[in-house]
């Protein structure tokens, strides 16, 4: 069989990636009476006169939310809530494995920002987190913010915010080998959705020199027209020299470009004319901007994809479990900048400089060291910003 057949057979045999497992015997009625009634009355009470108890009584403080409305999954597009649950299911599967925080997926059938914030807003008191997940752009964006207005729980577009982390941490580590520091670099971001306007703004809090943003019309700068808010936002703050034109024309001295965007839509002929030792993250999935063998026959000095089969690969999960385990502990309230820079330098710092080199800038993601890093980054980091309760 083909990986294709393999994952549907093993889908219909697991009927479900997760389970809900007790954590309290119910084996008889002394048991009984305490797991529930009369004994639950107890808790119930003492949360009724402070919430924050929720977290002491229940398993609030280690559950996550990973919710959808199924309308960008994976790489397929509009499919629905339920068609994203496979997804869903397998996001709270590796929070449980990487991190041991229960997750629970939720599919909400609206494409209605006013009913999906309220949705979530609503059910928030039951979680410690939430986390977003294939919600297409730019209601994406939207939707986050404002739960971050209404929710007191942190809220994580991990399509987002977990891309950009891996992506400054892949970045730092190449910068190292090219001997260059981020403060003096041209970055140019291919793709001015929802995942390149967050690893955008990523790089201009950790101080990336310049940053130019494309999209299928070209090089954003400030007063173009036809940018939605988001873009102008970033427009704004971004391309300091108004370079106009084409992705080969922003891509001239530059000296790293990121990729979230389409496949093969970068040429090799174009890597001959950026700064020396350039730096390439093509990460469109499953065929990159470039393929590697190419872009390094081209000059490219270090390259990573999202893909398994290449060295470097930029992986989500190499941060989100960390960055909610941290958050978690502390009880935040947000997941702001300064929590995921930490994450991303946690990160970065796991490779040491006899080990660091081409082919091997970012851990690997089954590397049991990389959660704790990240957790205990994050969690600081949080504390020194205020939004940690304890």
């Amino acid at each position: 069989m083909d990986k294709k057949e393999v994952a549907l057979k093993k889908h219909e045999e697991w009927k479900g990636k997760i389970e809900v497992i007790s954590r309290a015997e119910v084996k008889n009625r002394e048991q009984l009476a305490v797991a529930y009634t009369p004994g639950v009355a107890q808790p119930c009470l003492e949360i009724s006169k402070d919430t924050e108890l929720s977290y002491k009584y229940t398993r609030r403080g280690n559950l996550v939310a990973v919710i959808t409305d199924g309308t960008a999954v994976l790489g397929l597009g509009d499919i629905g809530p339920e068609a994203g649950m496979p997804v869903m299911e397998g996001k709270c599967a590796l929070f449980k494995t990487f991190a041991d925080i229960d997750a629970f997926p939720i599919c909400i059938k609206s494409k209605d920002v006013d009913e999906i914030v309220r949705t979530i807003s609503l059910i928030s008191g039951s979680f410690g987190g939430i986390n977003l997940e294939d919600i297409s752009a730019p209601r994406c964006v939207e939707i986050e913010r404002r739960l971050k207005q209404e929710c007191d729980i942190p809220v994580f577009h991990d399509d987002q915010h977990g891309t950009a982390v891996v992506v400054l941490a892949a970045l730092l580590n190449a910068l190292r080998v090219a001997r260059k520091s981020i403060e003096n670099i041209t970055v140019v971001i291919n793709g001015a959705g929802a995942a390149g306007m967050a690893i955008g703004n990523l790089l201009l809090s950790r101080g990336v020199g310049e940053l130019i943003m494309c999209d299928k019309q070209g090089a954003l700068y400030s007063g173009m027209d036809e940018l939605n808010p988001e873009q102008c936002k970033i427009a704004q703050k971004s391309n300091k020299k108004c370079v106009k034109g084409t992705l080969e024309a922003a891509l001239k001295n530059a000296d790293v470009f990121i990729g979230v965007s389409a496949p093969g839509v970068l040429n090799g002929e174009w890597i001959g004319t950026m700064a020396e030792n350039p730096i390439i993250f093509a990460m469109a999935n499953p065929v990159p901007e470039i393929m590697p063998e190419e872009a390094k026959a081209a000059g490219a000095r270090i390259v990573g994809t999202g893909r398994s089969d290449y060295p470097n690969q930029i992986n989500n999960v190499l941060a989100f479990p960390g960055i909610f385990k941290g958050a978690l502990a502390v009880r935040a309230r947000d997941i702001n900048e300064e929590m995921k820079i930490a994450a991303a330098q946690a990160i970065a710092s796991i490779i040491s400089d006899d080990e660091l080199n081409e082919e091997y800038i970012i851990a690997d993601v089954f590397d049991k060291r990389v959660v704790d890093y990240v957790a205990d980054a994050v969690a600081d980091a949080a504390r020194k910003t205020g939004v940690a309760r304890i």
